[in-house]
This record gives structure tokens, sequence and C-alpha cells, in this order.
């Protein structure tokens, strides 16, 4: 066989030139299916559709058994938007540990990420392409849930009576998600830093949300430190702070500690959190 040489010369680029934006649209899009575990075998698909699932599984029993039995449910049985949380906190932090860990360590122990860097992105694009994928994620469980249960009760009668409470609940919903999602990522991305092992990141975002929480509770209920020893609690900080947007207070053990102090721990953790990120990311050497 004779091979032959065909010259074909320059070509110049002919299609849209998206710059970063496009970079960025382009690693949140693929982030996502990567959580999914869309494009890859089932048993990645396993964790995320369960957890989902189980999320939106309280909602669903709840209407229906305020259509079929309106007679017996009343209002009172029914769930706040708030107190729904707490039927799905577990499914919050289980998710937030396992979408971050496999998005930032996989990158780094694959040298995926000096692939992403010689690209339009640099390090400050990366990392919130990331994170806003990881929100994204976290969106899924901590918005859908409750705004799939505010509308379904209100086609069915039991939900707002008006449009003016349907939106101002949505409102509240929606700004209670993005917080929640926005605490969850940041404590998720702090340990994720920290390693590039899934399994390690894993581990230690669950721990550190458990562990947060158990020590807050006994500091707060063994010594004298205060009520306000509680917005240690990285677990259930989040979940509190859901009530008070929505106009409600949460538990008893929380009533002491205002408002603002939970928005100040809050925003004290998301800028902690990218700062840690920042000073891992920051100096790490890139192979490209």
């Amino acid at each position: 066989m004779t091979a032959e040489i065909f010259d074909r010369g320059y070509r110049q680029y002919g299609g849209e030139r998206t710059g970063v934006p496009g970079a960025m649209k382009t690693l949140i899009r693929y982030s996502v299916r990567r959580s999914l575990g869309l494009g890859r075998s089932a048993r990645f698909k396993l964790i995320p559709v369960a957890i989902i699932l189980f999320s939106f599984t309280p909602a669903v029993v709840f209407v229906g058994l305020a259509a079929l039995l309106p007679d017996v449910i009343g209002d009172e049985f029914l769930p706040t938007y708030a107190e729904y949380y707490g039927f799905i906190v577990t499914t919050l932090y289980l998710f937030a540990a396992f979408v971050a860990p496999d998005l930032l360590c996989t990158d780094r122990r694959t040298s995926m990420l000096g692939v992403y860097l010689a690209s339009p992105l640099n390090r400050r694009t990366y990392l919130a392409s990331k994170a806003i994928a990881v929100a994204i994620m976290l969106g899924i469980v901590t918005i859908g849930p409750p705004l799939f249960l505010m509308i379904a009760l209100w086609f069915e009668g039991s939900g707002p009576s008006g449009f003016g409470e349907f939106f101002l609940d949505g409102g509240q919903i929606i700004a209670s998600g993005i917080m929640m999602s926005a605490v969850y990522t940041a404590v998720s991305f702090a340990v994720s830093a920290a390693t590039d092992r899934t399994g390690t990141a894993i581990a230690g975002t669950i721990g550190l949300l458990v562990g947060t929480s158990t020590v807050a509770t006994i500091l707060a209920e063994s010594t004298d430190l205060g009520a306000n020893i509680r917005l240690m609690n990285l677990l259930l900080l989040p979940v509190e702070l859901a009530f008070r947007i929505h106009g409600e207070v949460g538990g008893f053990e929380w009533q002491t500690i205002s408002t603002t102090n939970m928005w100040l721990a809050v925003s004290g953790i998301i800028t902690g959190s990218s700062i840690w990120v920042w000073s891992r990311y920051g100096p790490l050497l890139v192979r490209r």
C-alpha cells in the first residue's frame, strides 16, 4: 500500500470563540454530569440517584397523604418548609461529602488539573466553576424537595393561599437552599483541598460535619461557654438559619442565638474556607 500526504495548509479556526465564560460553562456542565454519573457506569449513578430520591420521598409522602386523606391529615400534620430539612439533613451532608471530593481530588490525583489550566481557565476560574457545579448539585436536594412540596400542596389546596404567599414562600425556600448549599459546599471544598484521595476527603467531610455537631452540643450542655458555642456546629447551623429565613425558630437550644450571629458564622465559614482552599491551590505545583 502506498502512503500519500495531502498538504492541507493552515486553516484558521472559524467557530465561536467563547473564551473564559465558555470554558467555565463547559467545566460546570461536565462536573454536574460527572456528579450525576452520566456517561459513567451504573455504580457511579447509584449514590447520587439514591440520595436525590431519598430527599424527595418525604415530600411525595406528605403530598400523597394530604391529597388522599384530606379529612384526616390537617395542616398541623404537614411540616413547614423549614421543618422539612429535618427529614433530609442526612442526605444533605452525605451529598456534600460525596460530590466535592469526587470533582476536586480526582483532578489532582490524575493530573487533569494541569489540563484544565492549560485552557483559558486559571486557578480562580477553575475553582469557581467547580464550586458552582457542587452548589448546583446540592441545590437539587436543598431547593428541589421543599419547592416540590410547596407547589404540589398549592395545587392540592393545602399550600399557600394566594400568589403573594406563593412567591414569598418560594423566595424563602430558594434563599434557604442557596445558603445551605453555600455552607456545605464550603465545608466539603475545605476538606477536599487538603488531600487528593477521594475516600479520605469523603470521610473527612462527614467526620467534620458530624464531629463539630457532637463537640458543639457537648460544650454547650456541659460548660458555661454559652449558647453561641453552637455556632461551630457545621451540620445544623445552616438548618437552623433556614428556620430564621422562613420567619420561624428552630430547636429550643438555638432560640437564644441571634439571627445576626448565625449570618456572621455562615459568612465566616464561607470566607475561611475560601482562604484555606486558595492557600492550597495558589502555590500548588501543576504539571501541564
